[in-house]
């Protein structure tokens, strides 16, 4: 099993040498597994886990001092599910994959798709927050308990924020991606990205499987994930996809984004225009 993961795109990290040990064990948590889509979820839920990281435990807050996570995952049989806008939901991979497996859509939203966490046996009404995370809320000063429309003028003011987690795997017969964050910091309660759009955050074919991190309108917009496993298909080698789709994206959008591409044969590709995205993988390519 070949992986690929990143730790988001963004500014340079406080704390490089914890993530990059957490990346390297997402990567050990995800070639014990027996299939791709096993693979790349056992190594975004390590992830979801790790407080550094904008995903699950530590994500990005909304407007309304809610940590809301969302997820998307796909592999080359066309396996394909998301889940978004969850309150306290750790492990949005693992809510993503049922809908992937268990139910005939795409992606489960909001209130419900807690409810179909809670039904598989997936932990809900985690407290996601970290001092981190509370420290940055508090000097943010963003208004409480005051209707959206009031909202807005702090939003435009404190919005922003590129950090996500993913994961790109193959066994030799099949690909998968998948990826995971909190969102986008101050964000309009019930805001959701890129993460859990099939193409944009994330996306998977049999040449080749792409995930992508941040800005999450822009990629969304642009279809960054797809256009990365597109190029693979049309010739490229994972790494000239990876950095010709990042150019392309910062031309036409003038957006900040990540991106790592695999192909079947395990070659990798990885690359960003932030000034910093942590990746570890399992091969040395």
């Amino acid at each position: 099993m070949e992986l690929l993961v990143h730790g988001g795109a963004g500014a340079a990290p406080e704390e490089p040498d914890r993530r990059q040990r957490d990346l390297q064990r997402a990567v050990q948590q995800g070639q014990g597994c027996d299939t791709v889509l096993a693979a790349v979820g056992a190594a975004v839920r390590h992830l979801e886990s790790a407080p550094p990281f904008n995903a699950g435990v530590g994500g990005a807050v909304q407007s309304d001092g809610t940590v809301r996570t969302d997820a998307g995952v796909m592999d080359s049989d066309g396996v394909c599910g998301a889940a978004c806008a969850m309150p306290g939901v750790e492990h949005a991979v693992e809510v993503a994959r049922v809908v992937a497996e268990e139910t005939p859509h795409v992606c489960v939203a909001g209130d419900r798709a807690v409810d179909l966490a809670a039904a598989s046996d997936i932990g809900t009404d985690r407290d996601l927050w970290t001092e981190r995370t509370r420290e940055r809320w508090r000097e943010a000063g963003m208004p409480a308990g005051v209707p959206v429309r009031d909202q807005l003028a702090a939003v435009h003011e404190h919005f922003g924020g590129t950090d996500t987690v993913g994961a790109v795997a193959t066994d030799g017969d099949r690909l998968a991606a998948a990826t995971s964050t909190g969102g986008r910091w101050f964000a309009l309660a019930g805001r959701v990205g890129d993460v859990p759009q099939v193409g944009a955050g994330f996306y998977a074919t049999g040449e080749a499987a792409a995930s992508a991190t941040g800005e999450g309108e822009a990629i969304a917009r642009f279809g960054l994930a797809r256009r990365a496993v597109t190029a693979v298909a049309d010739g490229d080698d994972p790494s000239t996809a990876a950095d010709r789709v990042v150019r392309g994206f910062e031309a036409e959008t003038g957006g900040r984004a990540g991106l790592i591409v695999t192909d079947l044969g395990g070659r990798t590709g990885s690359a960003f225009n932030t000034e910093a995205m942590g990746t570890a993988a399992s091969t040395a390519d």
